[in-house]
C-alpha cells in the first residue's frame, strides 16, 4: 500500500462514518474516485434504502469519461445482488473503471466475495485489505452480526467512586453529569436498540429517547418476565418501536409495541439474541439494571462496556457490576465524570 492509497482509503473511511445510525442494518460505506492522483468524485451511503456509496460517488464525477482511467477506493466490497438498489459491482463494470481498491470484504452471505469475482471477471483490477483493521472497527456491528450471528453488545452504566449504581431501595441517584448525559443520547442514535430490565423500567421509568441529540431513535427493549410492569410507564407510550421480552405470550399490541415470548428462562439471553438477530437488530446498548448487565458479563456475551464514574460516594446501595482491568482500553474525562471503556477482545 502506498501513502497515496492510504490517504484515499482514509478519506473513504471518514466519508463512511457520515452514515452512522442512518443506514442500519446496512454497513457504513464510503467511496472515493481518483484520476491521476486527484479526487474527482466521492460519496457515502447516506440512508437505508437510498443509493449506495459507489452510486453517489459516480454521480459526483463531472466528466464520466475519466472513469475508464480511474481507481475506485471503497470501504466495503461492492454488492453483487439486487436489494433495495441494483448491484454496485455492475455499475462499476458499466463505467469500465480501471481499478477497485477495497478496505474489507463483505461478510454478508449475499455478497461474500461475489462482488470481487464479478469485477475481476469483467477485467477490473481488484485489491482488498487496505486499512482493513480500521474498516473492521468502523463496521464492527455489521461484522459481529454476520460473523457471530448476534447483535453487537454495548454495556453502559454509571457508578459512584465507591462502586454503587443506585441506592439500596433502587432509588435513582444522579451520578452522571450533563455532558455524560448528552453523550449517552448520542450513543443511543448509534445503536439499533436500547435495552433495560424490569427494575430499571419500574423504578427509573426512563423514556429511553434521544431528546438531547439528533438522529434515528433506537428500538426500545425491556425484559418483563410476567408482563407485570405498569402500562403507564414511559416505555409503553408507543412513541417509538418497543419490544417487550417475556415468558407469557407473543402479540403485536400496536405498530410500535410488540410482545415477544421467550421459551425458557434458563437461557433467556441466547433466546433474546436469536430473536433480535431474526429481526435484523445489529447492535444493542444495554443501560441496566445490574441483573441484566451481570447476565451479559457472566455469559461473556458483550463487546464494549462504557462506565461513567463520579467522585461522589454513597456508602451503601446496589453494587455496580465488576470488570476485569485487563479489559480496559482507554479512560477519558467527560465533564465531572471519568469514562472507562472496556473491550471484550
Amino acid at each position: 500500500m502506498t501513502s497515496a492509497d492510504e490517504l484515499f482509503m482514509q478519506r473513504a473511511l471518514e466519508l463512511a462514518e457520515n452514515g452512522a445510525g442512518f443506514v442500519r442494518p446496512n454497513p457504513m460505506v464510503g467511496c472515493v474516485i481518483v484520476h491521476n492522483n486527484q479526487i474527482i468524485g466521492e460519496g457515502w451511503h447516506q440512508k437505508f434504502g437510498g443509493p449506495h456509496a459507489e452510486v453517489n460517488a459516480i454521480i459526483s464525477v463531472k466528466d464520466k469519461n475519466l472513469l475508464k482511467e480511474s481507481t475506485v477506493y471503497v470501504t466495503l466490497e461492492p454488492c453483487s445482488h439486487f436489494g433495495k438498489t441494483p448491484p454496485c459491482a455492475d455499475l462499476l463494470i458499466k463505467y469500465g473503471v480501471q481499478k477497485v481498491i477495497i478496505c474489507n470484504e463483505d461478510p454478508n452471505p449475499l455478497v461474500a466475495g461475489r462482488g470481487i469475482i464479478k469485477l475481476r471477471e469483467a477485467g477490473i483490477v481488484v485489491q482488498s485489505g487496505f486499512l482493513a483493521e480500521k474498516g473492521s472497527v468502523l463496521n464492527r456491528r455489521f461484522f459481529c452480526f454476520h460473523q457471530k450471528q448476534r447483535p453487537y453488545i454495548v454495556l453502559k452504566w454509571a457508578e459512584t467512586a465507591d462502586g454503587f449504581i443506585a441506592k439500596e431501595n433502587y432509588e435513582p441517584v444522579a451520578i452522571s453529569g450533563s455532558l455524560a448525559k448528552n453523550l449517552v443520547h448520542k450513543w443511543r442514535t448509534e445503536e439499533a436498540a436500547i435495552f433495560v430490565g424490569s427494575n430499571t423500567a419500574k423504578f427509573d421509568n426512563p423514556k429511553l429517547s434521544i431528546r438531547e441529540w439528533f438522529g434515528p431513535p433506537p428500538v426500545r427493549l425491556v425484559i418483563d418476565k410476567n408482563l407485570s410492569l405498569s402500562p403507564h410507564l414511559h416505555l409503553f407510550d408507543k412513541s417509538q418501536p418497543t419490544i417487550v421480552l417475556n415468558f407469557q405470550r407473543d402479540e403485536v399490541l400496536h405498530e410500535n409495541l410488540e410482545l415477544v415470548r421467550l421459551e425458557l428462562e434458563a437461557n433467556f439471553l441466547s433466546q433474546m439474541l436469536y430473536h433480535l438477530h431474526q429481526k435484523q437488530i445489529q447492535s444493542v446498548l444495554v443501560e441496566g439494571g445490574t441483573f441484566l448487565l451481570k447476565a451479559f458479563l457472566q455469559a461473556g456475551t458483550w463487546d464494549e462496556a462504557r462506565v461513567f464514574r463520579s467522585s461522589e460516594r454513597l456508602g451503601s446501595g446496589i453494587p455496580a457490576p465488576e470488570l476485569s482491568l485487563h479489559k480496559l482500553a482507554e479512560t477519558t474525562s467527560i465533564g465531572e465524570n471519568q469514562l472507562f471503556l472496556h473491550r471484550n477482545v
